[in-house]
């Protein structure tokens, strides 16, 4: 507020040819200069002792013919000279002469005339001012209007008359409440007209984009709403004189916002539940009283019984009611069951399913509800006749409604019928092949015991993870066929989703454990089935380990599942004391990871117990023979998992599914890393980007110095101004460029869109959209900000891990 106050008293509202302000000169009869202002001495340098008793000519020579200065010409009105300055040099001014009144005779030593000077460039901006001034009052299609300090109406510009429709001899002296009543819908401020303008009048604080709710004097009857702004007016001295109303009306566009709203609304609500009878109750949710004072919602009955539409010949199929809702029901009225329903011949209900179209009066809507084209039934939309009618706008919104409500009702239709084909497809969730990675070599192994269905609940995978790091995964779920295939395929997914996120191996597992034991009320919702005897997400066994082939380091943790065999180059094979963990799902004890630093060249043969169990063999002897399997680790890793499978499952089958994956460690060369610490200060930034940029001249990659300098700059501001102690910046040259930034803090940054008029909140969008994917892990000791751009398509490559 003091700011707007201080703004508001330095607003000088006076012309540049204003004598209090503006060069002036007391001339006598002769041209001569008697009287000499302070603002002439600093326009055109002279002192008065100076200038004084010279002719005026002297700093205003008559014009030259050639003199390019525009408007050249005598001095009798406002015109534009080019003055001479003390110090000799020309320049544009705009002049004025005003003879005095009682002047004394031509001869005489008196004043006779003040001349008036100003900058040229000061008159042009005023009279732009002036001209904009003009605008506002005549062509602006925003509505002004000025009220005194009793907040009665004083003027008002063209616009505002015309929403008005009075000329203003009529209005003047007029409140604002007395020409628009209605009231403000915007959130934290007062609801009332006079009691806005008092609050502005009184603080000079302004209100900006305030949403006004009314009728429009020259549309009685129809509700309109305005984008309203008062500010307070004060002269150039800061007396106040009144308060500034703006308004323009924004009916149009918060009808479509509200539009907007109720579909973001519908998406968020319809179709919840893969039940036909609960989406149609969803749309009778969402559309009253937002949208209509009646819903109701009609299905073939051949859909409703999960069938193909079948229209019946000749006639309209049999509809079934199986949703209604009204503005009057009470909130907690129970549904209606299902009932069927039968319209006569002419109807609109009639009309819609004869013609297959929507069919509409002023304050009904019956729209078809159509899947591929094909039926299903009806939802009508009625307003009453109390009501406005429907226009152009909410005619496509009722569509919209229709068709989102078709889609997730045929959805449910086909659920139960496609639901065997889908447990099918939970095959597939199986990984195929394993993509390459530098960090390790794999192969594997998966027997499922559940010959019928090809698949059973085990499954393993090897993930990608930020600085060239893998994450290595193995999971047991209870059983097998196509339940314990549904169950893995979620966990599995939900593990490669949770390692994106750079979790350390035993915050991973709490996480999946979460999900697996969710809360009954989660069930009710929908989110996962009831469990029941033989649920397969309960007592799920997994492990999770992540290898790091800069530093070597492993980090793994477990939940039930038997531990891994390690490998050392040369043959020795252990078997690590992980400490266990309960199984997923049974909660009450957290997990703990276990951490080494492995050999280049070391091996890790995860498992599930399948694989150990065979007839009467117990899981130590299963394991005695996996070890004498993986000693010959110089062996190829296909080799090797044949030799296991062959070893401990002779028949080719196991009770239970078996799964087996090997994996070859790597590490990376010391010519792929270069890591520098920098202390925590702004002139670190600087030099982040000469040691980034030299060392991409090294690797011959200086074709991605201009966006790694971006990204280090970016990430190393952050960390300076967010965060304590050292930054440490790293470069990995591995199948991509991978740039790092860590520091001791831990918050996250966030992408976000800057809008127009923000100073900052664009450096991390330019960082986005300059490498290929970007991400925060983090350490006990803070985090780490890690971007990944691609290597020129001529680039080789960097050196392979040594292995």
């Amino acid at each position: 507020m003091n700011a707007w106050n201080a703004a508001a008293t330095s607003a000088d509202f006076r012309g540049p040819l204003d004598v209090t302000r503006a060069a002036t000169a007391v001339l006598d009869a002769r041209g001569r200069v008697i009287g000499w202002s302070a603002a002439a001495r600093k326009l055109l340098g002279y002192a008065p002792a100076e200038i004084i008793g010279r002719p005026v000519d002297t700093f205003l020579p008559e014009p030259d013919p050639d003199d390019p200065a525009p408007g050249a010409g005598a001095l009798t009105d406002i015109g534009t000279r080019s003055a001479r300055h003390a110090d000799g040099h020309r320049l544009p001014v705009a002049v004025t002469i005003c003879p005095l009144t009682d002047a004394p005779p031509a001869a005489g030593p008196g004043p006779a005339r003040v001349l008036v000077a100003t900058g040229l460039d000061a008159l042009r901006q005023w009279e732009a001012r002036q001209a904009m001034l003009h605008g506002l009052a005549t062509q602006s299609p925003v509505g002004l209007a000025i009220y005194d300090n009793d907040l009665r109406l004083t003027w008002f510009n063209s616009s505002y008359g015309r929403e008005i429709g009075l000329p203003l001899r009529e209005l003047s002296g007029k409140r604002a409440n007395e020409l628009y009543p209605g009231e403000f819908v915007t959130e934290g401020y007062p609801h009332g007209l006079d009691a806005v303008m008092h609050h502005v009048l009184a603080t000079g604080e302004p209100f900006l984009d305030l949403h006004f709710v009314g009728e429009q004097p020259t549309d009685p009857g129809t509700e309109h709403v305005w984008s309203c702004s008062y500010y307070r007016l004060q002269d150039p001295d800061g007396r106040v004189l009144g308060v500034c109303e703006d308004s323009f009306d924004i009916t149009d566009r918060y009808q479509a916002q509200r539009r907007l709203n109720l579909l973001v609304e519908a998406g968020r609500r319809i179709g919840t539940t893969l039940d036909m009878v609960g989406t149609a109750r969803e749309v009778t949710e969402v559309a009253v009283p937002a949208f209509a004072t009646t819903v109701t919602v009609d299905l073939l009955r051949s859909v409703l019984a999960g069938g193909d539409p079948d229209p019946a010949e000749g006639g309209v199929p049999e509809l079934v009611r199986v949703a209604a809702r009204s503005r009057d029901d009470p909130p907690d009225r129970p549904p209606h069951p299902p009932y069927p329903v039968a319209y006569r011949r002419g109807t609109l209900p009639y009309r819609s399913l004869s013609s297959g179209g929507m069919i509409r009066t002023e304050r009904t809507l019956v729209v078809p509800l159509r899947a591929g084209g094909t039926p299903m039934g009806l939802v009508t939309f009625d307003r009453g006749a109390a009501s406005a009618v429907f226009d152009g706008g909410e005619v496509d919104l009722a569509d919209e409604l229709g068709v989102r409500a078709a889609v997730s009702i045929d959805n449910a239709r086909r659920f139960a019928r496609e639901h065997a084909a889908a447990l099918t497809l939970q095959r597939n969730l199986l990984p195929q092949r394993l993509s390459p990675h530098s960090a390790v070599d794999t192969a594997y192994r998966y027997l499922p015991s559940d010959d019928r269905a090809g698949v059973g609940g085990d499954w393993f995978d090897v993930i990608g993870l930020s600085g060239t790091r893998v994450g290595l995964v193995v999971g047991d779920v209870v059983g097998h066929g196509l339940q314990a295939a549904a169950t893995m395929g979620r966990l599995r997914t939900t593990v490669r989703a949770l390692a994106r996120l750079d979790l350390a191996p035993d915050e991973l597992l709490g996480r999946l454990d979460d999900l697996v034991g969710q809360t009954p009320e989660d069930r009710a919702a929908g989110i996962v089935e009831e469990p029941g005897p033989d649920d397969a997400a309960t007592g799920v066994t997994c492990l999770y380990a992540v290898y790091d082939p800069v530093s070597r380091h492993c980090a793994m943790a477990r939940a039930g599942h038997p531990p891994p065999a390690v490998v050392h180059p040369g043959g020795e094979v252990t078997f690590p004391d992980l400490p266990a963990g309960p199984p997923l799902g049974l909660g009450g004890l957290p997990f703990e990871s276990w951490e080494t630093e492995l050999p280049a060249g070391s091996m890790l043969a995860l498992f599930t117990d399948g694989l150990l169990r065979c007839g009467d063999r117990d899981v130590d002897a299963g394991l005695a023979l996996l070890g004498d399997v993986l000693r010959d680790d110089r062996r190829p890793l296909e080799e090797l998992c044949d030799r296991a499978v062959a070893a401990l499952l002779p028949g080719g089958a196991a009770p239970d599914d078996a799964a087996l994956l090997l994996v070859r460690t790597r590490e990376l060369d010391a010519r792929q890393v270069a890591a520098w610490e920098l202390p925590a200060e702004p002139a670190a930034v600087a030099a982040a980007r000469e040691l980034a940029t030299r060392q991409l001249a090294s690797w011959d990659l200086t074709e991605l110095s201009y966006a790694t300098e971006l990204v280090v700059s970016e990430l190393v501001t952050n960390a300076v101004r967010h965060a304590s102690g050292p930054v440490h910046l790293r470069l990995l040259r591995d199948l991509a460029l991978v740039t790092e930034v860590s520091d001791t803090g831990h918050t996250s940054p966030h992408l976000r869109y800057a809008a127009s008029d923000d100073e900052g909140g664009r450096g991390l969008f330019i960082v986005a959209q300059l490498v290929q994917r970007w991400g925060t892990r983090y350490a006990p000791s803070g985090k780490t900000i890690w971007a990944e751009q691609a290597f020129p398509p001529d680039y080789p490559g960097a050196p392979r891990p040594v292995g």
